[in-house]
């Protein structure tokens, strides 16, 4: 009987060890897992030595062909990884811009603002509209959580990126979060008038989230950007084309296999093996995700490559995850640092995935966004429009339909002034 509980118990800590090395190699880049299996060669007699990657290949992206050489010569901190990331949004207005870099020194090490807004108004003497703004570019920035002011505001700045965000967090968070801790999704879909399925979505959704964001981005290395696939047309038809990187190959050392040795070391090779084959398996369900999950993607957006960002289309994690039957964390790992090369340049995977424009008409929010910088870069800007104005323009030009507080929303995302602050920018200009 203790014998068998004993197997058991072993058995249960191999499966948990392949499935936690699956879920740590799927959110891998292709570099990153070129470099994991290097690391596991170095351990591990049985691996003939991986090839490093060819430097020329490399070259064709860093425009250098000492630059893989050169890949971890320093680290990063959260506070310059997400600086970075600032220079990468649209924000027009420099005050602004210097905002939000004020806004990233004032976060704790854990990705909290430890500030208050009205000491960061203070501080860039700006208004409180401004600093709102400021506030929303700022937790745009990846990973989701961060400059949150509170755990309840980190868990559904996380939510909302997972497609999970309801109406009722808040009263959830003061009132039932028993629920969640017990994974009561009849007692939950009840108290909140939501199906057991959806329910059951959310209480797994919200044990995913990371309550510190901030130790995401804790130093790490260095890394130059080095696309998964490309996606090119190729005689009238885009194709999906996978570099070698991507799923390097596991070479056995056969001279060591079949050479004669005592028992340890006979049972030493025979578990490194089993390590190689639940490396080789992970590697495997790696790939077949990824090529699906970018099948998905890239189908989607066809007429995205054809056209450009206006021909974007909604798609969402859940949606993949329904087509493959998969967890949404699966497909949000899956495409985690993840790049493609296209005829755009080299793109984030993930900038690939829009959430619909609320009663948008089946228009991605980055395109709507768009729609309305246009409408207000080529309005009369001695009368500029109001937000009700756009809005009935987005009908009118686009056929996209939604409120007013969404055009608002877009344009202070956007960090466009208000009609009348835009007025009187242009009367003091002329003046």
């Amino acid at each position: 009987m203790q014998q068998s509980l004993v197997l058991k118990q072993a058995l249960a800590w191999k499966m948990n060890q392949s499935l936690h090395q699956s879920i740590e190699i799927l959110q891998l880049s292709g570099i990153e897992l070129y470099d994991h299996v290097q690391r596991i060669a170095e351990e591990n007699p049985l691996i003939e030595d991986i090839r490093p990657i060819d430097q020329q290949v490399l070259s064709q992206f860093h425009g250098e062909t000492n630059a893989f050489e050169n890949m971890n010569a320093s680290k990063k901190n959260m506070y310059e990884q997400l600086k970075e990331n600032v220079y990468m949004l649209s924000i027009s207005e420099e005050n602004l811009k210097k905002a939000v870099l004020f806004g990233i020194d004032s976060l704790n090490e854990n990705g909290y603002l430890d500030i208050t807004m009205e000491e960061w108004a203070s501080g860039c003497q700006l208004s409180m509209e401004e600093i709102e703004q400021a506030l929303s570019y700022l937790q745009s920035l990846e990973p989701p959580g961060i400059g949150a002011r509170s755990l309840q505001e980190c868990i559904q700045l996380q939510l909302k990126e997972m497609d999970c965000d309801y109406p009722f967090l808040e009263e959830l968070f003061e009132n039932d979060l028993v629920l969640i801790a017990e994974e009561d999704a009849q007692a939950l879909a009840e108290a909140y008038g939501i199906t057991e399925e959806e329910a059951g979505r959310l209480i797994s959704n919200m044990k995913l989230c990371h309550p510190n964001p901030g130790k995401l981005l804790e130093e790490e290395e260095t890394e130059y950007i080095i696309p998964e696939a490309a996606v090119l047309k190729e005689k009238g038809e885009w194709q999906l084309s996978f570099f070698n990187w991507s799923s390097p190959t596991i070479q056995l050392r056969d001279d060591i296999l079949q050479a004669d040795m005592p028992k340890e070391g006979a049972d030493f090779l025979k578990e490194k093996k089993k390590e190689i084959e639940m490396l080789e398996q992970a590697i495997q369900y790696r790939g077949k995700t990824l090529e699906q999950v970018l099948h998905i993607i890239v189908n989607k957006q066809l007429s995205f490559f054809e056209e450009g960002i206006t021909a974007l289309k909604p798609l969402t994690l859940q949606e993949i995850a329904d087509v493959l039957d998969l967890h949404v964390s699966t497909i949000s790992r899956t495409i985690s640092n993840k790049y493609l090369q296209t005829s755009f340049g080299i793109l984030r995977v993930k900038y690939l995935l829009q959430r619909e424009s609320r009663k948008g008409g089946g228009v991605a929010r980055v395109v709507a966004k768009q729609y309305v910088q246009q409408i207000i870069a080529e309005e009369d800007q001695t009368r500029p429009l109001s937000d009700e104005k756009i809005r009935r323009k987005l009908e009118e030009l686009y056929q996209v339909h939604v409120a007013r507080r969404t055009v608002m929303k877009y344009r202070e995302e956007l960090g466009i002034p208000s009609s009348s602050k835009r007025k009187r920018r242009t009367s003091r200009n002329n003046d």
